[in-house]
């Protein structure tokens, strides 16, 4: 089975699995308990901390441990808020909790899935307290700019947060020259275990606690410290970046050449070297992941199950595709386990099952 479901979740890399046993059976102790144990245990968080700040290119002090991507993005999002400004792109994890904010603007990207600074600025209001554009969209791909964005947030004074999960394990980052006040991350999207997090929080901006009981994580976020996930994502952080430019290019290519009707997503646009998001023209994308299932190949498509019923995605109709173009869309993630010969395999198996499915399609001639 090929797995091209990346931006979904990564598998634990061998090595990051490696540095995340001993700590289950060997360093179990609290790290908040002044015994050997416990300083031992500290000492491999804070040695985490630092392999995670190298990452990002901040200070260890700005990390904050969570539990994942949705709790960094809440924590980021929390307190009281004049007027928030976000985008009509934004992963759940963010537009849900604005969503309930009684003074909130919602910016829509252009067809190439950028929110333009222009377009900003022209939302910002004097009582603007936050604003939070994600930085590469789960979906598309797409890489918003985000340090002309969090300046242009910065000339009325509001907080700039990102929610950048889909970013760190797949480009450089240096947050202290981005700009960026918060910033969302999750270890499952690189290569670490699922259950572990973190949030950036620049030196200077406060930040409103959701969870109560303890001193952790210098009061930002009580809890005893997920030692061995932290050290995972540490670990994670620590590993070279792989460069899977080449190998997107070349399913695009092969997918475009090969099946007619076809059109990459803002493929203008910059975008993760991992991601390419394909419309094909006459069928449903869910039909398509199961037919690529069927033969060996997990992908996603553009549509998410809600309330019994497929609705096409959030994000896609906010780039201006109708209802059933959006459902017509497949998302594939790539991953540094990824070979050539399952790109130009995935080629055959999409071309195949979308020819299939066509010639039962009453919508495609």
């Amino acid at each position: 089975m090929a797995y091209f479901d990346h931006n979904a979740t990564t598998p634990v890399a061998p090595d990051v699995l490696a540095a995340l046993l001993p700590v289950l059976s060997e360093s179990y102790g609290n790290a908040s308990s002044i015994h050997q144990h416990g300083q031992r245990a500290k000492q491999l968080l804070e040695t985490a901390r630092r392999q995670l700040a190298a990452r990002l290119g901040c200070s260890p002090k700005e990390i904050v441990f969570t539990s994942g991507g949705t709790e960094s993005n809440n924590l980021a999002l929390a307190g009281t808020h004049r007027h928030v400004i976000t985008s009509s792109l934004e992963h759940p994890a963010v537009a849900q909790p604005l969503a309930r904010l009684p003074n909130l603007t919602v910016l829509h990207p252009n067809s190439d899935g950028l929110i333009t600074p222009e377009a900003l600025r022209a939302a910002l209001r004097p009582g603007t307290s936050l604003v939070s554009i994600m930085h590469a969209n789960n979906e598309l791909g797409c890489l918003q700019p985000i340090a002309e964005l969090a300046a242009v947030a910065h000339e009325t004074g509001a907080i700039f947060h990102s929610d950048g999960v889909q970013v760190p394990g797949r480009l450089p980052l240096n947050l202290s020259t981005l700009g960026v006040d918060l910033y969302s991350l999750s270890g499952h999207k690189m290569y670490a275990p699922k259950g572990i997090g973190a949030l950036y929080v620049r030196q200077g901006v406060e930040l409103h606690p959701q969870l109560f009981g303890g001193r952790h994580e210098s009061g930002r976020r009580a809890g005893t410290e997920n030692v061995p996930g932290i050290v995972a994502l540490g670990a994670a952080a620590a590993r070279p970046l792989a460069d899977l430019t080449a190998l997107r290019d070349r399913l695009e290519a092969g997918l475009l050449a090969a099946v007619p009707d076809s059109i990459v997503n803002c493929a203008a646009s910059p975008r993760l070297p991992n991601t390419t998001n394909i419309r094909f023209a006459g069928l449903e994308g869910e039909a398509l992941v199961i037919g690529l299932d069927l033969r060996g190949f997990s992908v996603s498509s553009g549509a998410a199950c809600s309330s019994g019923a497929v609705e096409p995605s959030p994000a896609l109709l906010a780039i201006g595709l109708t209802r059933e173009q959006a459902k017509s869309c497949i998302r594939f993630s790539l991953g540094e386990s990824n070979t050539i010969n399952e790109v130009d395999e995935l080629i055959v198996a999409v071309t195949a099952s979308v020819n299939h499915l066509r010639k039962l399609s009453p919508t495609y001639v």
